[in-house]
């Protein structure tokens, strides 16, 4: 019989061709989990630090492992992810066969639909956090680098930037099964450097796929995991009781982060984090916003439940303080001029304006909920307004740290 976890016929053979390729699955199994789909699940006790998953390099899917006559096809400066993605597009059917167990276990091209802001329609788009969608007026603002805003106009740029070099290769290339490829790599692929090997500048060029490993889903509870150059090894952080699932860390990302790259995010993180950078730059002139670029406080204002970081609390000073004044406390030399009551006035109008925002769109949501017929949009629009009303309780929450 059956247990209840069991993940279906596909994922069972898929799990023996795994064991044929030399990969090892100590006390775990993957899972079907009701409303949260597949996982990793103990089938014993685990004990911490305990080995539960070892890939070796032969079973993993590196660029050595894609022929170099494919290869050569490309210029030297193809990125990492372009080129799995290609391989898994237009590669010989002969060499794919190999992966023929472990692909008929991925996501599909529908269920990356249901869940991937990157392609979604205009409309829903439109109600997605301001850190996935980019503010109003991003051409006015100063450059700067932020790894957690304008996250889907980041995305939607690596993903043509991937697709203009491929398809001058092959330019008869499908770019709806490409496109699928390419979200199954930035879902699916894990870090990866051989000992020694120098790492590259862009770190999105250092990857690779691992069969089984890829059932982990994520949490901030992660599995100690290593690379020696010949095993992947995942070690459980913690003790696992039989029937408990088994996560790994993605890395200390923000909701609005994983919802945009993985789609999905936590009912609780402990990295979650809003930006006030919009509502900030907004009401600030352009001769301030040099100001803070000057002095590195630009940009990255950061929101969390126990209230603003300090570079936030920098750029409310600088809407009430003498410039001079504000010069010489941001360096040290002074204090003269700072008023921490200001300064938590300022903070809470900004963190009242994101609240403003999310109860705008909660109401939004839920009329437009009322409305749709269609299923999948429906879905959709609840993963939306759930979202919604997490930046709602952040904020509220704020608001008490910070209050005056």
């Amino acid at each position: 019989m059956k247990p209840e976890w069991w993940p279906g016929e596909a994922h069972e053979q898929f799990a023996q061709w795994a064991t044929s390729q030399g990969i090892k699955a100590e006390g775990v199994s993957p899972a079907r989990f009701p409303g949260r789909g597949l996982g990793m699940i103990a089938t014993r006790s685990i004990k911490e630090h305990e080995a539960i998953v070892t890939v070796p390099l032969s079973a993993m899917l590196t660029t050595q492992r894609i022929p170099g006559s494919f290869i050569s096809k490309f210029s030297d400066g193809i990125s990492t992810h372009a080129l799995y993605a290609a391989y898994l597009t237009n590669g010989d059917p002969e060499d794919l066969q190999a992966f023929d167990a472990w692909r008929k276990t991925w996501p599909s091209r529908q269920d990356f639909e249901d869940s991937m802001p990157v392609l979604w329609g205009e409309f829903l788009r439109e109600y997605l956090p301001p850190s996935i969608r980019g503010g109003p007026d991003q051409q006015s603002k100063l450059e700067y680098e932020s790894s957690h805003q304008n996250l889907l106009a980041q995305q939607e740029s690596r993903l043509q930037e991937t697709w203009d070099s491929v398809v001058s290769v092959f330019p008869d290339m499908d770019r709806e099964e490409f496109t699928y490829h390419w979200c199954i790599v930035n879902t699916r692929s894990f870090y990866f450097l051989m000992p020694g090997q120098e790492a590259p500048e862009d770190r999105n060029d250092a990857m690779a796929l691992l069969p089984f490993a890829d059932y982990f889903n994520h949490s901030d509870v992660a599995c100690n995991v290593k690379f020696d150059g010949e095993n992947y090894v995942f070690r459980a952080a913690k003790h696992y009781d039989e029937g408990e699932e088994i996560y790994m860390s993605y890395g200390p990302h923000p909701n609005d982060f994983l919802f945009a790259e993985y789609g999905f995010y936590l009912d609780e993180n402990e990295s979650e984090t809003l930006y006030l950078d919009d509502i900030i730059l907004q009401e600030l002139p352009p001769s301030l916003h040099e100001e803070l670029e000057f002095q590195q406080y630009y940009g990255n204002y950061q929101l969390t439940a126990d209230g603003a970081c300090y570079r936030t609390e920098i750029a409310a000073c600088i809407k009430y303080m003498p410039l001079e004044d504000w010069r010489n406390y941001v360096l040290g030399y002074s204090t003269a001029g700072a008023d921490d009551k200001k300064s938590e006035a300022v903070i809470q109008a900004w963190i009242k304006r994101y609240l403003d925002e999310a109860e705008t769109a909660v109401n939004a949501l839920e009329k437009i909920g009322d409305n749709e017929t269609d299923s999948r949009d429906q879905a959709k629009i609840k993963m939306l307004l759930k979202r919604w009303r997490q930046i709602k309780v952040l904020c509220t929450k704020a608001l008490e740290v910070t209050s005056c």
